[in-house]
Formats: C-alpha cells, sequence, structure tokens
C-alpha cells in the first residue's frame, strides 16, 4: 500500500529494532513513508537479523553515526534510556529534524527532552500496541492499524514546533494509527490504570504461584487453560521495558496500586462474609466494561480469544 498523504521522509533512523521499532519499519516501508531506513542498536546481532529480513536497509551501532543526515528519529528503546539518548542527540542531531519515541510513561520523556535544543523538535508519542513477542522478527506492519497513539507535546508554541507536532500526527495516521492528544501526567496516570497496573499484576500472580511449594510445578503448566494461562501471555513481556516503565512512573502507579489494593479488600471482606451482592456487583461492572472495550473495537468478542477449542492456540498475537 503506498502513501496517499503528502508526508514524506528522505532517511529515517530507529534507534532499538525490536518488536516496535520493526513493526515501525515495515509500516513505513508498505505505506511508502520513507525512502531509506536506518537501524541504530548496540547489539550488532540485532542489526545483522534485521538486515537480513530487509527491516532496515543500514545499521550502525553508533547513535552519532546513525542519525547523520535524516529528516527523522524514532526512538524504541525502553524508557531508562532516554535521557543519555537526548543528550547525544542534542549535540549531533541534524537541524530540524522530528523526533518521535514510543515510551509507555511520559513524564520522564518531557523531562530527558530538556536537554534538546529548539532546533530539534522532538514530539513525545506513546502508539498503544504491541505484543509479548521480542526482536526485529517478531515485528508486522499492521501493529498499529485501528490502534490508538497518543501525543505528549512539549511545552513549546513556536510555529515549527507545532508544525512538528502535526507532523508527527500525520506520521501515524499514515500507519494506520488513531491519534489522540494529551498532557503527559495525564497520561501517566491513564496508562498506569489501563496498561501497568494490569502488568504488575500479571507478574505478581505469576511469581505468587511459581513460589507455592504445595502446588507441583507441572501442575500449573497443565492446568493453566484458564485465566492463569492468559496472565502468563501478559507476564512474557519484555522485562527490560517493564523495569524502566515502573521504575519512571512510580508516583501514578503507586496512587493506582493504592486504589486497587482498597478495592482488593473490598472483595476480601465480601469473600469472607459471603456477601453475595457485593461480589455479583462487582463481576457485573467488569463484565460490562469488557463489553465497552469490544464495543470499542479494542478487542474481538470471538470465544476465548479465538482460540481453537481443541487446543490449538493458533496464530500468535
Amino acid at each position: 500500500m503506498k502513501n496517499s498523504n503528502p508526508l514524506k521522509f528522505k532517511r529515517a533512523v530507529i534507534v532499538g529494532v525490536g518488536l516496535i521499532g520493526s513493526s515501525i519499519a515495515r509500516a513505513l516501508r508498505e505505506r511508502g513513508v520513507v525512502d531509506r531506513i536506518v537501524g541504530v542498536d548496540s547489539d550488532p546481532e540485532i542489526l545483522a537479523r534485521a538486515r537480513k529480513i530487509d527491516v532496515i536497509d543500514d545499521g550502525f551501532s553508533d547513535l552519532k553515526a546513525g542519525v547523520e543526515n535524516v529528516d527523522l528519529i524514532i526512538l524504541s528503546t525502553p524508557v531508562g534510556a532516554l535521557t543519555e539518548i537526548c543528550t547525544t542527540l542534542a549535540e549531533c542531531a541534524p537541524d530540524g529534524v522530528l523526533i518521535v519515541d514510543v515510551g509507555s510513561v511520559k513524564g520522564v520523556v518531557a523531562e530527558a527532552a530538556k536537554s534538546l535544543p529548539d532546533r530539534i523538535h522532538f514530539v513525545p508519542c506513546h502508539p498503544v500496541a504491541g505484543t509479548e513477542q521480542s526482536g526485529p522478527e517478531a515485528g508486522f506492519a499492521t501493529l498499529f492499524e485501528n490502534r490508538w497513539c497518543i501525543l505528549t507535546p512539549l511545552e513549546r508554541s513556536d510555529d515549527a514546533y507545532l508544525d512538528a507536532v502535526k507532523q508527527a500526527s500525520v506520521l501515524w495516521t499514515a500507519i494506520g494509527a488513531e491519534v489522540e492528544i494529551m498532557d503527559a501526567a495525564h497520561h501517566d496516570l491513564a496508562l498506569a490504570v489501563t496498561s501497568h497496573i494490569p502488568h504488575l499484576i500479571a507478574f505478581t500472580l505469576v511469581g505468587a504461584a511459581d513460589d507455592i511449594e504445595s502446588v507441583a510445578p507441572g501442575e500449573v503448566v497443565k492446568y493453566s487453560a484458564g485465566g492463569f494461562r492468559d496472565f502468563t501471555r501478559i507476564a512474557a513481556s519484555d522485562p527490560v521495558m517493564w523495569r524502566d516503565v515502573f521504575l519512571n512512573n512510580r508516583e501514578a502507579v503507586l496512587e493506582v496500586l493504592g486504589r486497587f489494593s482498597e478495592e482488593l479488600a473490598v472483595m476480601q471482606r465480601a469473600i469472607r462474609w459471603g456477601d453475595a451482592d457485593v461480589l455479583f456487583e462487582a463481576f457485573s461492572r467488569g463484565r460490562s466494561l469488557r463489553r465497552a472495550i469490544v464495543d470499542a473495537g479494542q478487542e474481538t468478542d470471538v470465544p476465548n480469544f479465538g482460540r481453537d477449542q481443541s487446543g490449538d492456540t493458533g496464530e500468535e498475537d
């Protein structure tokens, strides 16, 4: 599919060629948005694999070499690396270059961007899409289709930067995403609710199951055809990325975690005292929210997530 909008970049660099970075590269290439794609990664093996499958045209381990003569920079690394990256880009990024990132925490990105001069136009972004897979081979061009990408622009009002925000919006729209704009603090609180706490619960539950000595390890695997199996999918996500998320969004996460702990205590009391009404109301709220998510097109209503009932889980998501 070729690009049908006027946005066009001659040379783009993707810093971090994993699941998200390689998916962006594939989508940009498929839509004809970029003429040439450069990859930057600290792991030479990752770069070699990405070149072998034509995700990138050139690869560099050195960031300064990779950003020469580019007009688009996409930062697809764990958020913990962005401060150092921005410090380097402040010295070597070309004038007028558009920079976007994909981090799921935005307050820390806004802080890191303070080291950048006004000649560089950094628009923090968060495409709310992904799978538990990793590596350049895991990427696919349709990852962002009909998914939200949240932009949290910096506090700049000059015309050049406002034009960059528009460019960033068109960029994500060109590869199939829906764009929303909000401030960084609101984003971090919203994502703590919808993404960060669910992941924390999944990691914790899987860890607890592993620690319960009265349940044999083989039984945990054998009987994981229900809800526990789906928690393990979430818990299979990149540990480096999620470590950085929780370290850099601690205030919002702790606020939501406190509310969750209160709700959990209510459920604990209801179970202890046999309060059927409280349990029924809570479960009904959960069911209604699930239906709303399906109605909004953010999930399918196919039974059992579309898995073959014979036990074949079908395609990886």
